[in-house]
């Protein structure tokens, strides 16, 4: 926990000092404390703070809150599905969440409708999802459902939804740039607005995930033996699913498509600090938020003064790292 945490500290110092501007290291200190009321006056050129507070500040925060999210969604699903290659986009997020986005854009409706929209589509897909995978009938009422079942039923809505996408998409070619942006991912609109829009949601997902870490552990025993140890096995599979697809939409509702993050972060957590999920989530969450942000310092310098999607180094750096790690013995377990 020391160690993710330390992490997370320099990854957002980083990510504040790093920028076109060329600010020094002392100049962005000063705009950082400079509007702490009980220290001395500091000698700051307003440029500076402006940068620091209203450009840089909002983007590295941003990023932290919505790399905690997508890896502690990532985490929970793992340990809810007993599947460790599971992800936040798992039932449907991914594919309602870029559905609701892309009716907004090719409709041209307001900017600000988009967060909204994506948020509401992603929600709806994985109600959508958790229905259909519950099922009716007497005994899927008593039992909410295999984890088998509402994965499949998942990965059918998502199918179906990002068929619905493509069409639109293909409706309105005018607009496939656009599209694409958000879906490839970004902070670079990241703003104080979008900080208190994620804020109560990443709040209260957060809570939840955590109070429920320990419960985790006891499900992977296996349903039935958490069963007879008094663990009510549909109300907490359905709680850990709502916070964990709550985190996930906000996080989409944001900063668009991002992947990887909610998968090689908590399997690492699990490859360095152990399986118990009472660990896995707590510093999943803070080692997502490190993450995210040293990936959007790639991002906005790789190729400065343009920038990279984030979605496309979180998937660079993502895909040949968790490559690697599943040649490991450790690796190999947890999978088996």
């Amino acid at each position: 926990m020391a160690v993710a945490c330390a992490a997370l500290a320099v990854a957002m110092l980083i990510g504040v000092s790093v920028g076109p501007a060329g600010l020094t290291l002392g100049q962005v200190a000063a705009a950082l404390l400079v509007k702490l009321p009980w220290l001395p006056h500091l000698a700051v050129p307003p440029v500076a703070v402006i940068i620091v507070w209203q450009v840089r500040l909002p983007r590295v925060i941003l990023g932290a809150l919505v790399g905690a999210m997508l890896a502690g969604s990532g985490a929970a699903y793992q340990g809810v599905f007993h599947n460790p290659l599971a992800d936040p986009y798992l039932l449907g997020v991914a594919a309602g969440g870029g559905l609701g986005a892309t009716m907004i854009i090719v409709t041209g409706a307001s900017a600000t409708l988009l967060p909204p929209a994506a948020f509401a589509g992603a929600v709806v897909a994985v109600t959508l999802t958790y229905l259909l995978g519950s099922g009716t009938g007497r005994d899927a009422n008593r039992t909410g459902g295999s984890a088998g079942a509402i994965v499949l039923a998942g990965v059918a809505v998502g199918t179906l939804l990002t068929a619905v996408q493509t069409y639109i998409q293909q409706e309105h070619s005018q607009s496939l740039q656009q599209i694409y942006s958000w879906i490839l991912g970004g902070l670079s609109l990241a703003s104080w607005s979008d900080v208190v829009l994620i804020l109560p949601y990443a709040t209260v997902a957060a809570a939840v995930l955590i109070a429920h870490r320990r419960l985790l552990d006891v499900l992977r025993i296996g349903e039935t033996e958490a069963a007879s140890l008094g663990v009510d096995v549909t109300r907490l599979r359905l709680t850990i699913v709502a916070a964990a697809t709550l985190a996930a939409a906000a996080a989409v509702a944001v900063a668009g498509l991002i992947g990887f993050v909610g998968l090689i972060v908590p399997h690492t957590v699990r490859l360095t600090a152990g399986a118990s999920y009472r660990v896995v989530v707590p510093v999943s969450m803070i080692g997502g938020a490190a993450f995210l942000v040293l990936a959007d310092v790639v991002a906005r310098t790789v190729q400065a003064p343009a920038e990279v999607p984030i979605g496309v180094i979180t998937a660079a750096i993502g895909a040949p790292f968790f490559l690697f790690v599943l040649r490991s013995r450790r690796a190999q377990q947890d999978l088996a």
